[in-house]
């Protein structure tokens, strides 16, 4: 089975690193070894991004998602590319500094799907 919600929950409790460049980006078994810990619908493009899209039953779920998102990004200090449009948000997460993914990639997005369980469950 994909979803290892123990490995997201340890991922979701840790504390996105600051980046400082100079590190080289994670590659291959890295990141699929990471992407096995977050639930169904993560995927990662070219070894450079996560990619997920999130539905919602209209704008307004989808709005207050990305608000929180953001929220998280801000708490984190390490910000995702949002996308917004009716029904849906797409989260595209890595770390800009070093141009691909590093762990605090994977730690924002587990921290991002704990929020879209939560808001799905109200």
């Amino acid at each position: 089975m994909r979803h290892e919600y123990l490995g997201m929950t340890e991922l979701a409790e840790r504390a996105c690193v600051p980046c400082r460049g100079g590190v080289p980006p994670l590659a291959g078994d890295q990141i699929d070894a990471l992407l096995k810990k977050l639930p169904a619908g993560w995927r990662s493009v070219d070894e450079h991004h996560l990619e997920k899209t999130f539905e919602f039953k209209n704008f307004r779920q989808a709005l207050a998602f990305t608000n929180e998102a953001g929220t998280i990004a801000e708490e984190q200090r390490h910000h995702p590319d949002i996308y917004l449009s009716w029904g849906k948000v797409r989260l595209d997460i890595w770390t800009h500094k070093i141009d691909g993914l590093t762990e605090s990639d994977f730690i924002l997005a587990a921290k991002c799907d704990v929020a879209y369980r939560s808001m799905k469950n109200e």
